[in-house]
């Protein structure tokens, strides 16, 4: 049986309609899912950049604290450290206080963790039993180069079929 023209052209019009505007609603939900995923961008970068501004300022004032309390400036702390000394051999007689000093600065953190609700008193209170120890062994480790770019990776091979 075969359809009249004026009916084939009325059916392909209600479908050439019916597609339209079901990609135009795929369209307008995509849009509005993307304006959200923007904005969750947006405040997921700027949560990142609070968060390395924050750790910045602390390591710069623990680094600030190192040097002044073992009179040296921080680039001869950094070169003597790369050179494979601990921070204990390089303080010297100064160490103990280093160590005092360090202690003193990671126990304002853990009550300021407490104090932004972040940490409870019970954690506090673990974490500064155990606070000269882990320091007295920080500074006296000595550390390597770091984990830095370990040099342009060699290229892949192809990948292995799968059983």
């Amino acid at each position: 049986m075969q359809m009249s023209s004026k009916k084939r052209m009325a059916a392909v019009a209600i479908t050439v309609a019916a597609l339209s505007l079901g990609s135009i609603g795929v369209a307008s939900a995509h849009d509005r899912g993307s304006e959200k995923s923007v904005a969750k961008s947006a405040a997921h970068d700027a949560n990142h950049a609070a968060n390395k501004a924050t750790h910045d300022a602390r390591h710069a004032a623990k680094e600030a604290l190192v040097a002044t309390t073992i009179g040296l400036d921080t680039a001869t702390i950094k070169t003597r450290l790369a050179a494979g000394e601990s921070l204990g051999a390089i303080a010297g007689a100064k160490k103990d206080a280093l160590i005092a000093a360090l202690v003193g600065l990671k126990t304002q953190e853990i009550d300021a963790r407490v104090t932004a609700g972040t940490m409870t008193a019970a954690q506090a209170a673990a974490k500064k039993a155990e606070v000269t120890a882990h320091v007295t062994e920080h500074v006296n480790a000595v550390r390597g180069k770091g984990m830095g770019p370990k040099g342009p990776k060699p290229p892949k091979g192809p990948k292995a079929p799968r059983p």
